[in-house]
């Protein structure tokens, strides 16, 4: 008894998945149609604008969508048949210029392979939504044709009214049309399912990043990794330097001056004195450049108060009028806010020293998961990202994070400088 039971569960399940499984696939087919043609059109046309100039305002937002798109596909795979499709979209500079942001978009591999998917997607994606539906749906066709709708066709003077492959001329070839309907409800019974998650293997095929993309990323995330031994490399060595060629050398003389107050005690006090405040003197400034150093290692007031008072505290110590605005909920991991820190600290000196800027503004803010930080100076711009310079540093201090950096620095100015880490706020 308990057997039958099970069974007649399992029975009742599968018939309740291949009806959710032919609404879901009619609702999917329905959706999906016009949106990736949509899609697809629009992208077409605003990619072909470009060069007039057009495209580089529209180009942007409708990629934008073409993601959203795609992105509420992976969704609806994940949570109705469990199929996983990850997303690879390299992160595009939200306050970066509509030049910069397209081309970001262009040059990122998923973008072009969302533009290959939409034409599939409209077609053999939206043949094999539909499938489940039909499957479950048209079989009423052929019980209605065996319960005497077959006499309205005929009629209407219709020779044989065609059921599939059986052609309907009287009640028995009814009949034959309803063992067909029988059969396709019992197709639709298991095959459903498993239609509807064909679907979105199909899609996942189209959508994952393949093993070359992969392969790549590799390849950068080793070259970020290697840059990063490299910088730390060289600022234990900038470090060391420091030590011996300041506060060291501050000390020895310090102890030198202490040995020979000690012998001028008694033959000549005046000396003595004047030793002492040297001596004095070589503490202060040795007690000065190690405070100095240890701020450039990790600043006390990042440590403590976080990122956005670290950069208020930046903004204070600069010659020019600097407004900074910080929208921060939480604190990010230290690594991700020192990383963040020198290279605000990177930036605010570039504009300062090579920029002639006499005023800055900086935003720092977090949303959806990126921290975002912002700097723009009214300086004389041509700021680019190239060997040697101090913002090719920076973009690699950012690319150990998975972070990005884009540059918006015409002739004659304003410079904007945007980054971006992706990070969770604690």
């Amino acid at each position: 008894m308990t057997t039958i039971e099970t069974k007649s569960g399992s029975g009742s399940t599968r018939v309740r998945g291949s009806g959710i499984a032919a609404v879901r696939g009619l609702g999917l087919a329905l959706v999906l149609l016009p949106g990736a043609v949509l899609c697809f059109t629009l992208s077409l046309v605003s990619i072909a604008l470009i060069p007039i100039g057009i495209g580089l305002v529209t180009t942007p937002w409708v990629l934008t969508g073409v993601r959203a798109f795609a992105d509420w596909r992976r969704v609806l795979a994940a949570q109705w048949c469990g199929v996983k499709i990850p997303s690879a979209y390299r992160p595009v500079p939200e306050g970066a210029n509509p030049w910069t942001r397209t081309f970001a978009l262009l040059r990122d591999p998923a973008t072009w392979r969302d533009l290959r998917w939409l034409p599939v997607d409209m077609t053999a994606g939206f043949l094999t939504a539909l499938l489940p539906a039909v499957l479950f749906l048209y079989p009423l066709e052929g019980f209605a044709l065996a319960a005497g709708l077959w006499r309205v066709f005929a009629d209407a003077g219709y020779v044989a009214y065609w059921y599939g492959f059986v052609p309907v001329t009287g009640q028995a070839s009814a009949f034959g049309a309803a063992a067909l309907a029988l059969a396709l409800l019992f197709l639709a019974h298991f095959a459903g399912p498993r239609l509807l998650k064909a679907h979105f293997q199909l899609t996942r095929a189209l959508l994952a990043p393949g093993q070359g993309e992969l392969a790549e990323r590799v390849r950068v995330l080793t070259e970020t990794r290697r840059d990063a031994v490299d910088t730390s490399a060289a600022e234990l060595r900038r470090i060391e330097r420091d030590l011996h060629d300041g506060a060291q050398a501050r000390l020895v003389a310090m102890g030198m001056d202490l040995g020979t107050v000690e012998a001028l005690l008694d033959k000549d006090p005046e000396k003595a004195r004047q030793l002492l405040a040297e001596a004095r003197r070589n503490s202060a400034d040795a007690l000065t450049e190690l405070r100095d150093l240890v701020r450039g290692i990790h600043p006390p007031v990042l440590a403590e108060r976080g990122l956005g008072d670290a950069v208020r505290a930046l903004a204070l110590r600069l010659p020019v009028s600097t407004e900074v605005d910080v929208d921060l909920t939480g604190r990010a991991d230290e690594p991700v806010e020192s990383a963040a820190y020198f290279a605000v600290s990177e930036v605010l000196t570039n504009a300062v020293k090579h920029a002639e800027a006499d005023r800055i503004w900086v935003d720092v803010h977090h949303a959806e998961g990126m921290l975002r930080i912002a700097v723009t100076d009214n300086g004389q711009g041509g700021a680019v990202i190239g060997a040697g310079s101090g913002l090719s540093g920076v973009e690699r201090r950012l690319g150990t994070f998975d972070g990005v950096l884009a540059v918006s620095s015409p002739a004659g100015g304003p410079t904007m400088v945007t980054m971006e880490i992706p990070c969770e706020l604690s």
